[in-house]
């Protein structure tokens, strides 16, 4: 999308590293580098001012200004400096469907911190509207495809030195509609949270999954 500069609005930005940091860096328009999430902030002429909407950028032209949108601020896992973000999941989610014949209804990913005896890894629990001949299959093609599509991702993953091979929990059928209708949040304006930087919302919806297929 071009990002439009004639019309009222002042943009700043943040670095999704530096999000949960008490001073985090503020990165003008002209400094802002392709490739790199961003949080947005706006400052408008109608009241508006140093407002975050909520939506992570990521440049892909400077000449001009050009984005694609990656995400939310509050959806994204950077518990070991991963920097995994909603559109690197739902590509990498998209190719390991195509490569092993499955598709999904819905999922959610959380961290596995890092204990004395292991490192961590992010653990994957999808609900499958058509499931895979091989989960160990789609496992490996998803791992492989974050890898490509994100270099700190591939980095953290780097002979298992501080992220371990993702964790696959097949989600039985109806789980997530299930979690909603509990916390009261059926309905379209609620949605399954894709990513989390914390276990909250993991740890509040594994209880409910009877049904439990693991691939780790």
């Amino acid at each position: 999308m071009l990002l439009l500069l004639d019309y009222g609005v002042f943009y700043e930005f943040i670095p999704m590293d530096e999000i949960d940091s008490d001073n985090p860096r503020i990165i003008p328009l002209q400094e802002v580098e392709i490739g790199c999430n961003y949080a947005v902030v706006i400052t408008t002429n109608n009241g508006l001012w140093r407002y975050k909407i909520g939506d992570t950028v990521e440049f892909t032209s400077k000449h001009p200004y050009k984005i694609i949108i990656t995400g939310r601020t509050k959806h994204y896992i950077n518990a070991f400096g991963e920097e995994l973000m909603v559109a690197n999941a739902e590509k990498a989610l998209m190719i390991a469907c195509a490569k092993t014949s499955a598709k999904i209804t819905e999922y959610t990913v959380a961290p596995v911190y890092m204990s004395d005896s292991n490192n961590g890894k992010h653990q994957w629990l999808i609900e499958f509207e058509e499931e895979p001949k091989s989960l160990a299959a789609f496992s490996m093609a998803l791992d492989d495809a974050l890898k490509t599509l994100n270099s700190d991702y591939e980095a953290k993953r780097y002979k298992n030195i501080t992220l371990d091979f993702p964790e696959i929990i097949k989600a039985r059928s109806g789980l997530f509609y299930n979690w909603l209708k509990m916390k009261g949040k059926l309905g379209g304006q609620n949605k399954v949270p894709r990513l989390s930087n914390s276990r909250d919302y993991m740890d509040s919806i594994l209880p409910m999954n009877i049904s439990v297929q693991i691939f780790t």
